[in-house]
């Protein structure tokens, strides 16, 4: 059956937030599962970067120690990552926290997803993506170090030319920035993920994936109901 409507998903997320992988699986599965009960219905996904502390050293800071801190206590640590690491349990995800020795910077990574965007389109971006949430949350990998990042990159047939300074952390600044009309705000006190769905119906945080569906099929019977007014 050829789609007959479009769904239009702008989704907000940073590569440092656990919640935004899960929030991911979450939303693969919740088109999965509206492809089942709306063939008719094209979904379009774009990745929009909001990276949380874009005030991280490039290098990057010890991530027990940046936990400790941010978090109050390493019982306060422990509590929060066994929250985080059995609601990625229950999306199918095996999380790898203890093998974390660095908390990146993310905007590199960020402006990396953008370069294949332009390259390559969204589905360039999103494997993208999913590869540097693999190596940041399941192999403990840097995902600021230029290094990772252009491995990353390779892996996903992403071409990243040499120019500039090559050497330590000032390589890939060439990258295209962040913002401008490609990369609409997200609204200031809105956490991530946050999931806009034809731009009329949002929803924050790792929510199951029945509660995305609901938003999806909210946002398509609006849409519809706008087309049967515009043609009236």
């Amino acid at each position: 059956m050829n789609p007959l409507s479009t769904l239009t998903v702008d989704a907000y997320f940073d590569l440092i937030c656990p919640w935004c992988l899960i929030g991911k699986k979450h939303l693969e599965t919740a088109i999965d599962m509206l492809g089942r009960e709306r063939p008719d219905v094209a979904v379009q996904v774009e990745w929009r970067s909001y990276p949380l502390i874009p005030a991280t050293p490039p290098a990057g800071l010890p991530y027990r120690e940046f936990y400790v801190a941010r978090l109050g206590s390493p019982q306060a640590v422990a509590v929060r990552q066994a929250q985080v690491c059995a609601a990625a349990q229950d999306a199918g995800l095996t999380l790898a926290l203890d093998r974390i020795e660095t908390f990146p910077n993310t905007l590199l990574a960020h402006r990396l997803v953008r370069l294949a965007r332009q390259q390559a389109g969204a589905d360039a971006a999103t494997a993208l993506i999913d590869e540097l949430f693999t190596r940041y949350f399941l192999r403990g990998e840097n995902i600021g170090d230029p290094l990772v990042l252009r491995q990353a990159a390779a892996t996903c047939g992403i071409a990243i030319p040499d120019r500039g300074d090559t050497s330590g952390n000032r390589d890939l600044d060439w990258l295209p920035p962040l913002g401008g009309p490609e990369e609409p705000l997200l609204r200031t006190g809105l956490g991530v993920p946050h999931f806009v769905f034809n731009g009329t119906r949002s929803v924050s945080g790792a929510r199951p994936p029945a509660a995305l569906l609901e938003a999806m099929l909210h946002a398509l019977a609006r849409a519809k109901q706008r087309a049967t007014r515009a043609a009236a």
